[in-house]
């Protein structure tokens, strides 16, 4: 007996100095997002071709899958190699989107504009995917506008392997890009702009990346040309958070690089990987460095490799990256496109996923997960989709709030009226300008500071111009219920109860 209660003591200490953590079954918060690749109609549209209505219809088929599997975020490519899916002062209108690149769409309005409208009436974030560096993705250079960079601006461009690219060592690309990134945050309302892991370009064997004299024109004294590329992408990291925040601060900046920052036979402090090419040694990007620094609001790591996969296992990267986090959002990108379609027969198990995911969640430092891409869960793999939903998705969760709005707080629109119809309340309040949902919590007679994910009725997109929330009846109790907000940058308001019954006609 006085054995059993030593061990259940020291498993209590243990537990209070956070060795385990304990497990959430309903998360309040927690990242669920996936990406939309544009480039090549990878997941949409279908085809260039393709009438208004058919790319209209096939977008809101995959937002309505993901709302219904309780995702709570897109992360949209709307800039693919040089392109654009928004009219661009920057860029020629994407060949992707239109068959034909520098052509307008046959849309009867703004093409982005009603994609993000669509996503938050689904209370889904929108992430603007940006890929700084590519400029085209082949050589069929027929097929460019010639509004095109490759056209306009040929000194800009790096022929390399069967692709070109924007030179990120001359100061007037960074600089071009920082003017594509303040045309679309201060046009469209975005919640966050997002990099993929293309910087410099994942080496060809054979080949090399010429840029020898941006090289010798804009280096320091006795800096290598590796460490050159690097402060170069620090640069480009940079100014992009400064563009963001100067405009609007509550806008996200995050960024997805390969999963493998270094190997451990390269450097002590690298992952127990063998992978062949690192994000810090190849592609000349250091994401530890941006976190240090507060440049991001979060990181996204793409670790598409199987649990216990030998030379670069998903479990040991994971663990890595818990480990060097500094003060920013963590989520972890997931490769659902290998499903049942690889090498390696992990994937195989419908469970291989679903795994990923508990382990990203029993891990303190990981806030959620991103999923690549967004057709791989909708065609063929309903067991898994299945899986997850019961097991981890089967109740909504709000999105984390970056670190970087700690020091914002959230003010609470005050009632000042309400009213009600055979179908739905009406409620008044004076300013709802900084808002973005309405949320909505069954409720007891006394408010609480802060309600269950579980008592969670419904969520409703704000329009901020208005300052009328309105709330069909059929989502609410018959007497008390609870309403919070979240304001653009995430943060939940304090809630305030009303009784359903006292609403007057």
């Amino acid at each position: 007996m006085v054995k059993q209660l030593t061990l259940l003591a020291l498993l209590l200490l243990l537990s209070s100095c956070g060795i385990f953590k304990s497990y959430e079954k309903y998360p309040k918060r927690e990242f669920r997002g996936v990406w939309i690749a544009t480039v090549v109609n990878i997941d949409w549209p279908k085809n260039g071709a393709d009438s208004a209505q058919k790319q209209k219809a096939d977008y809101l088929k995959i937002l309505n899958f993901y709302e219904k599997e309780h995702y709570n975020a897109v992360i949209v490519q709307v800039r693919a190699a040089g392109d654009a899916f928004y009219e661009s002062e920057y860029a020629p209108w994407s060949r992707f989107l239109t068959g034909k690149e520098g052509t307008p769409p046959q849309w009867n309005t703004d093409v982005l504009e009603w994609m993000i409208a669509e996503a938050h009436d689904r209370g889904l974030e929108f992430h603007a995917w940006l890929n700084p560096y590519r400029a085209t993705f082949d050589e069929n250079f027929e097929v460019l506008s010639e509004t095109h960079d490759y056209c306009t601006h040929p000194e800009w461009i790096v022929h390399y392997g069967k692709k070109n690219y924007y030179n990120p060592g001359l100061p007037e690309v960074r600089n071009h890009f920082q003017n594509i990134i303040e045309e679309l945050v201060s046009n469209y309302d975005v919640d966050a702009i997002h990099f993929d892991d293309y910087f410099y370009p994942y080496k060809v064997t054979g080949e090399v990346f010429n840029d020898s004299v941006a090289y010798k024109t804009y280096a320091q004294n006795n800096q290598s040309i590796d460490d050159w590329r690097r402060s170069n992408i620090d640069s480009l990291v940079k100014q992009s958070h400064v563009t963001i925040k100067s405009l609007k601060p509550w806008v996200q900046f995050g960024i997805s690089p390969f999963g493998v920052w270094k190997n451990n036979s390269t450097d002590p402090k690298g992952s127990d990987t063998k992978a062949g090419q690192t994000t810090f040694e190849d592609l000349y990007a250091d994401p530890l460095l941006w976190m240090k620094k507060g440049w991001i609001d979060y990181l996204a790591p793409q670790v598409y490799w199987s649990m216990d996969l030998p030379v670069a296992s998903h479990r040991k990267i994971v663990d890595w990256w818990s480990k060097n986090n500094y003060n920013t959002n963590l989520y972890v990108g997931n490769g659902p496109y290998k499903i049942r379609n690889n090498s390696d027969k992990a994937w195989d198990d419908y469970k291989e996923l679903p795994t990923q995911i508990e382990l990203a969640r029993n891990t303190p430092q990981i806030q959620g997960n991103a999923m690549f891409s967004a057709k791989s869960l909708m065609t063929e793999n309903d067991d898994v989709v299945d899986y997850i939903y019961k097991k981890y998705y089967k109740k909504p969760a709000l999105n984390p709030v970056s670190t970087l709005a700690n020091n914002h707080i959230a003010k609470s629109p005050r009632l000042v009226n309400s009213s009600k119809t055979d179908t739905e309340v009406i409620l008044e309040f004076n300013d709802l300008s900084a808002i973005r949902y309405a949320l909505c919590y069954s409720s007891g007679i006394r408010v609480k500071e802060t309600y269950d994910i579980k008592k969670l009725l419904s969520k409703i997109y704000v329009d901020n111009t208005s300052k009328t929330v309105r709330i069909p009846l059929d989502q609410l109790r018959k007497k008390y219920n609870a309403i919070s907000f979240i304001d653009v940058y995430g943060k939940e308001t304090t809630p305030i109860i009303f009784n359903l019954k006292q609403v007057s006609k």
